[in-house]
């Protein structure tokens, strides 16, 4: 009787030609990843309140604990603030930069840019002092803020706003969104008080839903432009740790707006940010590209894997959907809802506080304008105040982080930047 030992229960079929083939090897099927946060939807943009009704009030932290967090995270202030910022995203889809017709634009936004336009001549007013070599941040930025506060009001009446108590209120928001007159630096929360601004002057119906498109590609991108000679002029230093290693050292809202923009693009591709040509020949049309061409630009180390590996690793993405929900998710997660971010924000009566949050005067917190330079923790009687992770080093302040932008800036001065730059055909 034959062996059996050693043989297959199902023989290996044989071909005309008797050989045997060999069985045919098929894949492991890969269980599809889940991401544990689904992508965050745009609630609906409720319309502007009755201004006529409202009391207008100045801004003030009421986020002073993890439960005045958990309080927000559930509030109709952040639905608000996510349908405001998702309906902007949403309105630069498929659009380049230059889709915007400005000369036909709302008045409003003729104004806002004109705005910033004093805001950059207000920078030349107020030269930095000697660096020395630091790269940490030029005290001559307090004087540019100082400014800023001063010219806020003419401002303000100038985009129609003549209630003493709504500028007051309204101008809170702007004067806060360039940095932290304190520890002269800046960071997302800084990025995100320009939008609060914005969102002000949508809730006193200065700037419609038409206009959402137009302060996407026309606004915003005039605002980083005066950011980035802010940090270059005072050299202000990344508001927190994360920047070192994440998208930006200092932003987060162009790329969730750029990736919009790209989101159906017929031919750049998340691995496109690597291919300098393009960044060359399309950074001036979207806001992703421009955002990694300036950071490409800014570093003295070459290599995105090396001073950007989350741009990086979001570059392996197959398509821009994929990178505009992890923006969606980012922003929901790391900015929003990450404490040491949100505990500088600032409610008043046109982005309201709920009930049973904390209150500065009750916390026994002084206002984060009289805190120390280094941004110390402070905390009241009642265990609430300015926070900061008991697991790792302060995420938002109190730890002095030397800008790129500013190195790349003493690195001109010595005369070590100016090389000669690849072109294409070298």
């Amino acid at each position: 009787m034959p062996s059996t030992i050693g043989t297959c229960s199902v023989p290996n079929p044989i071909s005309p030609d008797g050989h045997r083939k060999l069985p045919r090897l098929i894949p492991r099927k890969k269980a599809p990843s889940q991401n544990a946060l689904p992508v965050p939807g745009t609630p609906n943009l409720p319309p502007p309140p009755d201004s006529s009704i409202l009391i207008f009030q100045e801004p003030t932290r009421r986020i002073l604990s993890s439960h005045d967090h958990a309080i927000f995270l559930s509030s109709p202030t952040y639905s608000l603030i996510l349908s405001f910022v998702f309906s902007l995203s949403e309105s630069a889809t498929d659009k380049k930069i230059s889709s915007v017709d400005v000369p036909t634009t709302h008045p409003s936004i003729h104004k806002i840019l004109s705005i910033l336009d004093s805001i950059e001549e207000t920078i030349t007013r107020c030269p930095p002092g000697d660096q020395g070599g630091s790269r940490f941040g030029n005290p001559a930025f307090r004087d540019f803020i100082d400014s800023i506060s001063s010219q806020s009001q003419s401002w303000h009446q100038r985009l129609g706003l003549h209630s003493q108590s709504s500028i007051e209120e309204a101008s809170i928001y702007l004067y806060h969104s360039f940095g932290n007159r304190q520890r002269i630096d800046y960071g997302s929360g800084h990025e995100l008080n320009f939008v609060m601004w914005l969102l002000c002057l949508n809730r006193l119906s200065l700037l419609p839903t038409s206009t959402f498109s137009a302060l996407t590609l026309a606004v915003f991108p005039r605002y980083i432009k005066t950011l980035r000679r802010l940090q270059s002029t005072y050299y202000l230093e990344p508001a927190g740790s994360h920047g070192v290693w994440g998208l930006d050292d200092y932003h987060f809202l162009p790329f969730l707006f750029g990736a919009s923009q790209l989101l159906h693009h017929p031919y750049i591709r998340p691995l496109s940010i690597h291919n300098e040509i393009m960044l060359e020949e399309e950074g001036d049309e979207y806001l992703y590209l421009d955002m990694v061409r300036f950071t490409m630009a800014s570093k003295t180390v070459k290599g995105l894997k090396w001073t950007q590996p989350m741009l990086d690793d979001i570059s392996a993405a197959k398509n821009w959907e994929k990178v505009e929900q992890g923006m969606r998710r980012m922003f929901v997660k790391e900015v929003l809802g990450k404490l040491p971010v949100m505990q500088h924000f600032l409610f008043g009566s046109l982005v309201p506080a709920e009930e049973g949050m904390s209150r500065e005067e009750d916390a026994g917190v002084a206002p984060e304008s009289e805190e120390n330079e280094g941004g110390e923790l402070t905390v009241g009687e009642n265990g609430v105040g300015h926070v900061h992770r008991d697991d790792a080093w302060g995420d938002c302040c109190g730890i002095k982080i030397p800008s790129t932008v500013a190195a790349a800036q003493e690195a001109k001065k010595r005369g070590e930047g100016d090389g000669l730059r690849r072109v294409p055909f070298d």
